[in-house]
């Protein structure tokens, strides 16, 4: 009897395969891939043949492009065309791939802004755009994606200010927003993002606090990586900082802090790279740093220590690389 129900299950199996195999590609998802074709003459483009970026009888799937079956439709989920030289404004046909989890163009050419309806893709996890040109302000329609969680629009030219409406993607985990032209406050709705691991606005032309930044109570609760180096940051470092107890690496190098080191951020459990350097902080360092069991890497160079203040280690740049993120 078992070798019976096993033959009618593996029967179905071969009976539903070829209706999976022949779905037909949605033709919203059709239509906007070859309106990104013909418009932006992608050097991918060699690869995309046929009509159907999801493959077509014995044409294959176009490269980059990753699409799934829904019902009697297959979608596109992905779209990863990154590192081609693809030269153009933002495709705002992208917009129209509404089942759209992953999105990646990054280290092209694009130019021009991120448009506004970039807020219809609200499945998207990922979205990289970083090492382009693109311009204008980060549209706060982004904030709409409700499933994302990682955002990189680093190394392009944005300004305006950071938008606050980033801080309502609950699930966000990680934020590069440094090498743009961004100019005000980082806004402290931020530090309600409960997920939020690593924090990169370094390299723009931000004002303000930190304790700006953390007036929230119980902000940034996984905060581990804050980096908001070479920016126009005053005042010193508060106590309070402390409370974020998941820190490993706080990047304040070249701004324009002044004051002591408090003793408190010595009791971070895992700090690990204390970037110090090129602020106007003066003083001593407490003696706890130097204790500290985590603490690899502190420096300290370009400010108005006390004689007989030392780093801690070997400075170097820290770069994160994508394989280190996108999971």
């Amino acid at each position: 009897m078992a070798l019976r129900f096993h033959f009618t299950a593996f029967s179905l199996i071969l009976l539903l395969f070829p209706l999976l195999l022949h779905a037909k590609t949605l033709k919203r998802d059709m239509k906007a891939l070859n309106e990104i074709k013909a418009s932006l003459g992608w050097r991918v483009v060699y690869a995309w043949v046929g009509d159907d970026p999801c493959g077509d009888g014995d044409l294959p799937p176009w490269s980059g492009v990753t699409c799934s079956t829904q019902g009697d439709y297959r979608v596109v989920t992905e779209l990863e065309v990154y590192a081609v030289s693809i030269v153009g404004p933002f495709p705002t046909a992208v917009t129209n791939l509404l089942d759209l989890t992953r999105l990646d163009l990054h280290n092209n050419k694009l130019t021009g802004p991120i448009p506004p309806q970039i807020g219809r893709l609200k499945r998207l996890r990922i979205l990289n755009l970083r090492w382009n040109k693109l311009q204008d302000v980060i549209p706060p329609e982004i904030g709409e994606l409700k499933s994302l969680t990682h955002l990189y629009l680093s190394f392009n030219s944005f300004k305006g200010e950071i938008p606050k409406e980033l801080a309502n993607l609950p699930a966000l985990r990680y934020l590069y927003l440094q090498e743009n032209r961004l100019i005000g406050r980082i806004p402290p709705e931020l530090g309600t993002l409960q997920n939020l691991r690593h924090l990169d606005v370094g390299n723009n032309h931000l004002v303000g606090t930190i304790r700006e930044l953390i007036r929230i109570e119980g902000c940034f609760p996984a905060l581990r990586n804050l980096y908001l180096n070479n920016n126009y940051l005053t005042g010193g470092i508060p106590a309070q900082l402390a409370n974020l107890t998941n820190l490993e690496i706080l990047y304040l190098s070249y701004n324009k802090m002044s004051g002591i080191v408090p003793l408190a951020i010595s009791h971070i459990p895992r700090l690990t790279y204390l970037y110090l350097d090129h602020n106007q902080f003066s003083g001593r360092i407490p003696d706890a740093f130097y204790k500290h069991s985590f603490l690899k890497d502190m420096y300290i160079e370009g400010n108005a220590f006390k004689p007989g203040v030392k780093p801690i280690g070997i400075h170097k740049v820290l770069e994160l690389t994508d394989t280190e993120f996108l999971v």
